[in-house]
């Protein structure tokens, strides 16, 4: 294949992974949460509980690999078409990315710990402070959707257009 069949198909995966995950994502796993208000009352014991909190996990951890796509599109956009000042910004990208999933894992996991079906806290008011990641988290991923979609636009643009729209020619060897 060529370059810039790899590069289209990339792009392919590339923007819908980032609409239909990122932008349409936290709305259907917040659907999914295991730990609604429904499940809550039915919940007697601490290990019942904890059995229903620690059921989440998984949801998290294909929540996470599903976020990872776009990420992982820019990495190997970046192996295909090598260029040192992309590359800090991918390995920026892929930092918040990391912080952003520790982030949000421990707020659905620590908010899956807030009830205990009878208003009684099961665990450290600690957990209670779990309420205020969501805001850490916008603060860390709106620079990080702003610089994975211009990365995103950057690498899916043809080379070969100009800035007024114009197709450069290109010789060949």
């Amino acid at each position: 294949m060529t370059r810039l069949a790899v590069r289209a198909l990339l792009a392919v995966v590339f923007w819908p992974a980032l609409f239909f995950f990122w932008f349409l994502g936290p709305f259907v796993f917040l659907l999914l949460s295991t730990t609604s208000s429904e499940v809550c009352p039915r919940l007697e014991t601490r290990a019942e509980f904890l059995a229903a909190a620690n059921g989440a996990l998984p949801m998290l951890a294909v929540q996470n690999l599903a976020y990872a796509v776009p990420i992982l599109c820019l990495v190997l956009w970046e192996r295909l078409l090598p260029e040192p000042a992309r590359a800090r910004h991918i390995v920026t990208c892929v930092k918040l990315f990391a912080v952003s999933v520790v982030i949000g894992a421990l707020w659905a996991y620590g908010s899956s710990l807030m009830c205990d079906g009878y208003g009684l806290p099961f665990f450290s008011p600690l957990w209670q402070m779990t309420s205020y990641l969501p805001i850490v988290s916008f603060v860390i991923n709106v620079p990080l959707y702003v610089l994975t979609f211009s990365l995103g636009r950057a690498f899916s643009t043809r080379d070969d257009i100009a800035e007024d729209g114009a197709v450069r020619r290109q010789d060949s060897p």
